[in-house]
C-alpha cells in the first residue's frame, strides 16, 4: 500500500534506538524526509547512518534533550514545518511513589506530558494551515492498564492521554489527525536492561527472565519493533484521517477486555 507520504517532512523525537527508531525507519521507507533527535550526538549520527543505508531516503539529526528547551528548539531548527510529529521521550524510573520528590514529579511530567504539548502547540497552526498534519504520540500500554510501581510514569502519560483526547477533536476537521500508540513489551534495549534487574532479585538469568515475560503475553513472544513501527506509519498515512484521537495498543494481547 502506498501510504501518500513521499516528500512529507517528520519529526521524531527519541529516535536514535528503540521504537522511536523503528518509526523514524518506517517513514523514511515511505519517502518521508526524517529529522530524528537523541541526547547522544554519536549515538544519534550512527542511527541517522543506518536509517540512510535502510531506506534510501534523506535523514537529518538535531541533537538535544527534547524534554528540554534548548532541545526543542534545535529540532525545531532542524525541521520547523514538519507534516509529521512523532512524540517520543524515555519514561521516568520505577519506585515507590511515597519516595519521589517533586524535581522527579516535575521532571516526569515534562518529558512525558508538557514536552509533547510544547512540540505540538509548535506545530499544530502550520498544519492546520496547509490541510494536512500527522501526530503521533509513543505512549504506553499503562495508559491502559496502570502498573504497579510507575506512579511518575501512570500519572504523566495518563495526563497526555486526556489533552490529546480533547484536541485531537479540535484540528481533525483541518485532517489534522491526532492519536496514540501504546506499546507493551517490545525487544529493545530497555527490556533487556529491565530483564537484568529481574535476573538479579530473582536469581534466573537474563534470558529466563525475557521468556517469563513472553510466555505471559498471548501472542508467545515480544513485539517486534519493526511491527510498530509500520502502526505508526499507517496512522500518518494519508488513508488515515478518520481515525481521530485514538488510543492503538500493540502489546501482544497482553491486555485483556471486551474493548
Amino acid at each position: 500500500m502506498d501510504l501518500g507520504l513521499k516528500a512529507r517532512k517528520a519529526l521524531v523525537c527519541a529516535a536514535s534506538a528503540g521504537l522511536g527508531k523503528a518509526c523514524a525507519l518506517a517513514l523514511a521507507r515511505e519517502g518521508v524526509v526524517v529529522t530524528i533527535t537523541g541526547r547522544n550526538v554519536e549515538r544519534l549520527e550512527a542511527a541517522a547512518e543506518a536509517l540512510r543505508r535502510l531506506s534510501g531516503s534523506e535523514i537529518r539529526t538535531a541533537a538535544g534533550d527534547i524534554t528540554t528547551e534548548a532541545g526543542r528548539e534545535a529540532a525545531l531548527k532542524a525541521c520547523p514545518t514538519p507534516d509529521i510529529l512523532i512524540n517520543n521521550a524515555g519514561g521516568p524510573p520505577a519506585g515507590d511513589f511515597r519516595n519521589f520528590t517533586d524535581a522527579q514529579w516535575q521532571e516526569a511530567l515534562q518529558a512525558n506530558l508538557l514536552t509533547p504539548i510544547a512540540l505540538i502547540k509548535a506545530v499544530i497552526d502550520h498544519m492546520i494551515a496547509q490541510k494536512f498534519g500527522r501526530i503521533v504520540n509513543i505512549t504506553s500500554a499503562a495508559v491502559k492498564s496502570p502498573l504497579a510501581g510507575l506512579a511518575l510514569s501512570n500519572t504523566a502519560r495518563t495526563g497526555l492521554t486526556g489533552f490529546i483526547g480533547g484536541v485531537s477533536r479540535e484540528v481533525a476537521r483541518h485532517n489534522v489527525i491526532i492519536n496514540n500508540l501504546l506499546p507493551g513489551p517490545f525487544a529493545t534495549d530497555r527490556i533487556h536492561v529491565y530483564a537484568a534487574a529481574m535476573a538479579e532479585k530473582s536469581g534466573n538469568t537474563p534470558e529466563q527472565e525475557l521468556a517469563l515475560r513472553a510466555s505471559a503475553i498471548p501472542a508467545g513472544r515480544l513485539g517486534d519493533p519493526a511491527e510498530f513501527g509500520a502502526a505508526c506509519a499507517f496512522l500518518c498515512s494519508a488513508q488515515a484521517g478518520y481515525i481521530v484521537g485514538q488510543n492503538l495498543l500493540i502489546d501482544g494481547g497482553g491486555f485483556n477486555s471486551t474493548f
